[in-house]
């Protein structure tokens, strides 16, 4: 017979964590470490042990093979030499991101990992790996991104039988949530505790919210979050979508990222705000002396009107993604027109003072890996700004048709992602074909699903 090794908080180590972490222990002994990694999809990958044989510098280890999975766990066979060699990459920890895991039984402790190669090099396909890429890039240039992340999601019943359709939760009064409620304080109230348990396990992780509103959709939610760097906004943003469903899960609801969940609700995204500061003055480049905005927010806006067409699958990974941004699509832009505080085109300019002028990306889909969304939007506008794109003339109208709409398929867009050469470069060849590769086996096979439209409408009636 074995018997547990008794709990005993490591303290070396452990003192240096956040006072967030430190309130959440509150003398407690530390029992697990979880160490994470953000795989293509989002989607937490990673290993667990005995807080008392978890030691900071050491490296630990995964199978690349990971990264070779599409959504439903199918492996792709890639171009790859050796590629089922399966060989191990090291995860290092960044001790920067550890925090609590406020919804398990016991005190523990999460910590995102950086990945390399054995030989020490960045793992290209690795998506954090992927947005540093792009920061480095800018870093270079002598320009620092600030993004601001707004996260729109949906609280449902369970559902626990895929072949049946997704409804809205009962609310705290035993009646289901109804749409149409934007900005309501009252339908907010109605599923109060899921709020409250997202508040408590955020302030337990250290998260820090801006706001929390409901959005149009029966059972949907909009989480702000404050700007900042877009590493650590990332980061948020990879562990939030875990706490959301963890809440969720605590009060009897599901809590999911998809796009567009229920057919005729609005879909889910996760609006982009994005504005670069010159590294030296801390100025906005967006604005001049005067408050004027200046050649690089128009380059910026044009680079993202141009490029983003050919990194929509980055931004909309799935097939799902395209029944939001469908023209009509309710609140969801299926175009990349720009213009000052319109909300029917893709980018669009906030209402704001001359520090604070930024570019929104309202086309990025909530159910978007958020590390590759962001470096995918911040590339756009990069490109933008060091080939000098001038911009379409700005949208004064509402836009519903344009001469440049999105690709309505994840097929379209892989078309266009396909050819998108500069891109390539920016984002890296490597990460970028395997990418590719997993959406169109992705694709592939959702092709072969046959839905419950096609069986109720075509069975019997052709």
């Amino acid at each position: 017979m074995t018997t547990r090794k008794s709990k005993k908080t490591p303290s070396y180590w452990t003192n240096d964590l956040s006072d967030a972490f430190k309130d959440y222990l509150d003398g407690r002994g530390l029992d697990e470490v979880e160490l994470i990694i953000s795989d293509i999809a989002g989607t937490s990958r990673g290993k667990a042990m005995p807080a008392y044989k978890f030691e900071p510098s050491e490296s630990f280890f995964l199978p690349i093979s990971l990264f070779y999975q599409t959504i439903s766990g199918a492996y792709v066979d890639m171009d790859i030499e050796n590629q089922w060699f399966e060989h191990d990459v090291t995860l290092i920890a960044d001790m920067s991101t550890a925090c609590a895991i406020p919804w398990g039984d016991d005190a523990s402790v999460q910590v995102i990992c950086d990945m390399k190669t054995r030989e020490g090099a960045p793992l290209t396909v690795a998506p954090r790996n992927v947005l540093r890429r792009v920061l480095d890039l800018y870093d270079a240039a002598g320009w620092t991104p600030v993004v601001a992340p707004e996260l729109e999601f949906y609280l449902t019943k369970p559902n626990v039988d895929p072949t049946e359709a997704i409804e809205p939760p009962i609310g705290r009064t035993g009646r289901q949530c109804v749409g149409s409620q934007v900005y309501s304080m009252a339908a907010v109230d109605e599923f109060g505790p899921v709020i409250d348990t997202i508040y408590d396990f955020a302030e337990a992780q250290g998260l820090r919210i801006d706001t929390v509103i409901q959005e149009g959709g029966a059972g949907q939610v909009e989480v702000n979050l404050l700007h900042g760097n877009p590493l650590e906004l990332a980061d948020q943003v990879f562990f939030f979508k875990r706490t959301i469903r963890e809440a969720a899960l605590k009060n009897g609801m599901f809590a999911t990222f998809m796009a567009k969940p229920m057919r005729d609700e609005p879909g889910s995204a996760m609006h982009l705000h994005q504005s670069i500061i010159d590294s030296k003055t801390g100025q906005n480049i967006f604005s001049d002396e005067d408050g004027n905005p200046t050649e690089a927010f128009e380059h910026f806006i044009g680079g993202s009107q141009i490029y983003t067409m050919q990194a929509v699958p980055l931004l909309a990974p799935y097939v799902n993604s395209y029944r939001r941004i469908t023209i009509g699509g309710q609140s969801a832009p299926s175009n990349l027109e720009w213009a000052a505080d319109n909300r029917t085109t893709g980018l669009r300019v906030p209402h704001s003072g001359p520090a604070a002028r930024r570019l929104e990306n309202r086309v990025i889909g909530m159910d978007c890996n958020p590390y590759l969304a962001i470096a995918a939007s911040l590339a756009c506008g990069y490109l933008g700004l060091v080939n000098k794109i001038k911009p379409r003339p700005a949208a004064t109208k509402e836009v519903w048709e344009t001469e440049h709409p999105l690709p309505y398929t994840l097929g379209m867009a892989l078309d266009l992602f396909e050819e998108a050469d500069e891109l390539w470069q920016v984002l890296g060849q490597e990460f970028c074909q395997l990418f590719l590769d997993l959406k169109r086996a992705e694709n592939e096979e959702y092709q072969r699903e046959i839905s419950p439209w096609e069986r109720q409408h075509l069975l019997l009636n052709v």
